[in-house]
């Protein structure tokens, strides 16, 4: 059993740099794998491993200048979600774009699961799902208002264009962890609009704390890793994942014509060139032959 931790926190880092070395080395010494993103402006990652290894990392990270109140969210999976780890830096750590947005200074009024169902249900409530569009397309909640975003980058874009029609209303905003709207509530606040929420710890802690009978959830959570999709309770999902696009699939789509293994899948097929797809058949080339001696192709 591998033991999951999702994790942010937005606090300032001076020298992201700096903090790069000794986690990475703690991570791989903790044999702890998954991506922890570093930026001025805090931290944001997913990373999986034993349980004595993966404490460590969080202790470590807790001890970062204003990470004491770090929290992050656990699940478990029967195989491991990732082949490596990465300690990667960016110049933020969910990209928005939007240099005045600053989750530190405000951001929406939390609400706890068992509180969102009746605020969702409200009809001067409009509740928008801040993730990208293949990611709704696996699952959102009942009658969410979905941006079509391919990137968290365009929602500045699509609320410049669609604001008017939900002027005067009070909103309420979710993604998988809570981290997107952390950003997109400041970013709203910002704009002018006075009532905003957004869902404390996202979907995945929704999906943990509130029973299936009692949901106003619809399909699967997609997550950034080798479970590619969970339900209620957090049980593994049935997704699969194009390694062409990194889009879900179903056991179905791998029946269509337009899928072959690692190269493409009926999302994908006309989005990339020939050139694309014969670097991805050479990528699964590599793939077949490391199972065949018993390795992990980590490409």
């Amino acid at each position: 059993m591998h033991t999951i931790a999702a994790l942010y926190h937005f606090t300032r880092f001076d020298d992201p740099a700096a903090l790069k070395p000794p986690l990475l080395a703690l991570c791989e010494a903790g044999q702890v794998k998954g991506t922890l993103l570093l930026a001025r402006e805090g931290i944001n990652g997913t990373i999986a491993g034993p349980r004595a290894g993966l404490d460590a990392v969080l202790a470590h990270i807790r001890a970062l200048p204003g990470c004491d109140g770090l929290e992050w969210k656990e699940a478990t999976a029967d195989t491991p979600p990732f082949g490596r780890m990465k300690v990667r830096l960016k110049k933020e750590i969910v990209t928005m774009g939007q240099p005045d947005v600053d989750p530190q200074a405000r951001v929406g009024h939390y609400v706890e699961p068992a509180e969102w169902n009746a605020l969702v249900r409200d009809p001067d409530t409009v509740v928008i799902d801040t993730r990208n569009d293949y990611e709704v397309a696996i699952g959102t909640f009942e009658g969410a208002v979905d941006p079509g975003t391919r990137s968290f980058g365009e929602f500045p874009a699509w609320w410049q264009a669609n604001k008017d029609a939900y002027r005067g209303k009070r909103i309420a905003m979710f993604c998988t962890g809570g981290i997107r709207c952390e950003k997109s509530t400041n970013y709203l606040l910002n704009q002018g609009v006075n009532e905003v929420y957004h869902l404390k710890g996202g979907i995945l802690r929704y999906l943990e704390d509130m029973p299936a009978e009692d949901s106003t959830w619809q399909g699967e959570c997609f997550v950034f890793d080798n479970r590619v999709s969970v339900g209620h309770g957090l049980e593994q999902g049935p997704h699969d994942l194009c390694h062409g696009c990194r889009r879900p699939i179903l056991a179905e789509d791998r029946e269509r014509p337009e899928y072959e293994a690692g190269v493409s899948c009926h999302h994908c097929i006309d989005e990339t060139s020939a050139e694309d797809k014969a670097r991805f058949r050479e990528r699964q080339k590599q793939i077949r032959l490391a199972r065949s001696r018993g390795d992990t192709h980590l490409g």
